[in-house]
């Protein structure tokens, strides 16, 4: 991977960070945790998807470090943050976002980190990429609505 193109990574990683300013506190602290829970989800599911070969990054951070962490605590992470603002509580309209994102991101993102050595598919198909996208996004909503039923009892509770 060319310096440039570890620059471009870095800045994939710290760039949607610049956004959170502009999100709101009580945006921040409703679905940070649903956003937290993800990135962690996320994680096990790369060391998971390192195991069956689903998808190869050449590019490495350090040994025993997920390579995909710049796009989990970027991207993902932020681009999560936003998603849920907007669209919570509109399940049709955050499953629509969800999958037009996803999309973009399977059919030409992944292009272009394939271009710079940072990612390739290896035992899927872009298809079963998307339904893999896809539960993440009903897990993620899912979780959120959970969350919020827990916080709203424990609130009820401590009167």
């Amino acid at each position: 991977m060319k310096k440039k193109d570890k620059l471009l990574i870095i800045l994939m990683t710290i760039l949607p960070w610049l956004s959170i300013p502009f999100i709101g506190k009580r945006t921040l602290k409703r679905f940070l945790p649903g956003s937290l829970f993800m990135s962690l989800y996320l994680i096990a599911e790369g060391r998971f998807a390192e195991k069956k070969k689903w998808w190869w990054f050449p590019y490495s951070i350090k040994p025993n470090v997920l390579a995909e962490l710049p796009l989990i605590f970027g991207p993902f992470l932020v681009g999560a943050l936003w998603i849920l603002k907007y669209t919570y509580g509109k399940f049709n309209l955050y499953l629509l976002v969800n999958i037009l994102i996803d999309s973009f991101f399977t059919y030409f993102g992944l292009k272009w980190l394939k271009k710079i050595g940072y990612v390739s598919l290896v035992r899927l198909t872009r298809f079963q990429l998307s339904i893999v996208f896809l539960i993440k996004t009903f897990v993620l909503y899912g979780f959120q609505i959970v969350y919020e039923k827990c916080c709203h009892l424990s609130k009820n509770s401590s009167l």
